[in-house]
């Protein structure tokens, strides 16, 4: 398999999505902007999510791909058969208890995460009846992740990567046609997670039953892969938690500060996915099961190879684009949100966040590459170790920075402590000699730093002052944004192109 093709399918698929994404976040801002509707919205769609990491993208996946991997790489297909079917059952039974306990509990979960709420007994209460609706997405939304985990071992890439595109699509057709239909309309957004949740979940089932790994009901929790599995989950429960809490963390700061700040974050943080999900979870996706298949046929050379192939593909794709979202960051917020109610302090506002966020994303990203190294071993307790170190680090630049920077500090700290997990990560695969660097890249990086100056001196020529983004008509910042971006684009990939870059140098096959 190439994965450099891989790559590419995954990519173009989330593409769309991400393009649907954004096209739902301007649609939401224009017609809620970012005050207390948004911010209930906001607070209320983030428990579930980040639950959701925690079961199916975070602490689940890690323990369960590298343990499917090695079944269909060293078993009958039957045994695989059966661990799928076991470890499907228990997982909808954890999710159902889970979701009902969600709906249930759902003023006490509210007063917990988002107490600056209290003082607003209006925000509150919105929030509380956002929260009863969006938390059974956790539920269909954990099961469609696992589904996507087993297409993902048998390389079919492409359906995962497409299905987020229905939650984008459910939530552009609830905001533009059914909020008028609901009291209040911001309603409309907690019923197109529910609807989406569900569309996901029925659009992978084809897919499984086409490989023949349509899960069944089967009772059988003495199965001893599902222990394994179980046994893992335990520390990556533990380290998933420990970068969800402080996101939880960041959430109740937030809350405490002027309204909107939930909503500015938010914004800028989509703007961060774009290029995190487009590389990193892409990266991380490919990786983890060709990691796991190097490590059952104990191949070392080849295992480090396919992580020192994802870190040159990491450093080449993000370093421009988080300078692009930095220097860019008024007229892409301008352009993609500054409409309706969403107004020009929003748009400076959310400036701030995304400059602060854009600090850390070659770190975000790195993390997606670095993290899989562990977790293909089956050794998912230094990641955890190092998640601790940076929550702690995390908070304590919390306090520091948000007295003067607000909920950029917020962002800030994400940001460094995004980069100290991936140094951290990297030192240890050193220190562990789990990965020994190729020759080359005193020289890749030098290349690098060359075509990224050419880039940004161009951008920073060609934007403009911000006040003409501000006031200027759609179509101008649509066809001016457009360009920049080409420009962009053609500065980059063409001084990489002079300095002895070619696509072929980066090719790469899996065992």
């Amino acid at each position: 398999m190439n994965l450099l093709k891989a790559l590419a399918t995954i990519s173009s698929m989330t593409l769309v999505s991400r393009i649907l994404g954004f096209v739902r976040d301007a649609v939401i801002a224009r017609a809620f902007g970012a005050g207390l509707y948004t911010d209930a919205f906001f607070v209320a769609f983030r428990l579930p999510n980040l639950l959701r990491r925690l079961f199916a993208e975070g602490a689940f996946a890690q323990a369960f791909v590298p343990i499917l991997g090695e079944y269909r790489n060293t078993r009958m297909p039957e045994d695989t058969r059966l661990l799928v079917d076991h470890v499907a059952t228990l997982l909808a039974v954890v999710l159902i208890v889970v979701s009902a306990v969600g709906i249930i509990a759902a003023a006490p979960i509210i007063y917990l995460t988002a107490p600056g709420f209290v003082a607003s007994p209006d925000k509150f209460a919105v929030t509380v009846q956002l929260l009863r609706i969006t938390f059974p997405y956790i539920l269909f939304i954990s099961l469609t992740s696992f589904a996507g985990a087993i297409l993902n071992t048998w390389s079919r890439f492409s359906v995962p990567a497409f299905t987020p595109t229905l939650l984008n699509v459910s939530f552009i057709v609830f905001a533009l046609w059914l909020a008028p239909y609901f009291n209040p309309p911001v309603l409309a957004l907690a019923w197109a997670v529910f609807a989406g949740g569900v569309l996901q979940l029925g659009f992978q089932l084809p897919f499984l039953a086409r490989i023949g790994m349509l899960p069944r009901l089967r009772f059988d929790f003495k199965d001893p892969g599902v222990w394994r599995i179980l046994k893992l989950m335990g520390p990556a429960v533990f380290g998933v938690s420990i970068g969800q809490i402080s996101l939880l963390i960041n959430t109740i700061f937030a809350s405490f500060l002027v309204t909107g700040s939930v909503s500015w974050l938010y914004y800028a943080d989509r703007l961060m996915e774009f290029p995190t999900g487009l590389l990193g979870v892409a990266l991380g996706t490919i990786l983890l099961p060709s990691l796991t298949r190097s490590f059952a046929d104990k191949t070392g050379d080849e295992y480090s190879k396919l992580l020192d192939w994802g870190l040159r593909l990491t450093f080449m794709l993000a370093l421009p684009c988080a300078l692009a979202l930095a220097l860019l960051a008024v007229p892409l917020i301008a352009t993609l949100f500054h409409h309706g109610a969403f107004d020009a302090q929003d748009v400076m506002m959310t400036r701030n966040a995304l400059t602060a966020y854009s600090v850390g994303l070659l770190g975000l990203i790195l993390v997606k590459v670095l993290a899989p190294g562990f977790y293909a071993r089956q050794n998912i307790r230094t990641p955890v170790k190092i998640a601790l170190v940076t929550l702690v680090a995390t908070q304590l630049m919390n306090v520091a920075f948000i007295p003067q920077l607000q909920h950029a500090g917020l962002a800030l700290a994400i940001s460094i402590g995004a980069c100290l997990n991936a140094g951290l990560l990297y030192y240890k695969l050193r220190r562990h000699k789990i990965f020994r660097p190729q020759p080359g890249w005193m020289v890749f990086l030098v290349k690098l730093a060359a075509a990224l100056l050419a880039m940004g001196a161009v951008l920073w020529w060609a934007m403009g002052e911000d006040t003409a983004w501000l006031t200027a008509t759609v179509w101008w910042r649509i066809g001016r944004l457009s360009m920049l971006v080409a420009v962009g684009v053609a500065t980059y990939f063409g001084s990489l192109w002079l300095l002895g870059f070619r696509l072929r140098d980066f090719s790469k096959r899996s065992i």
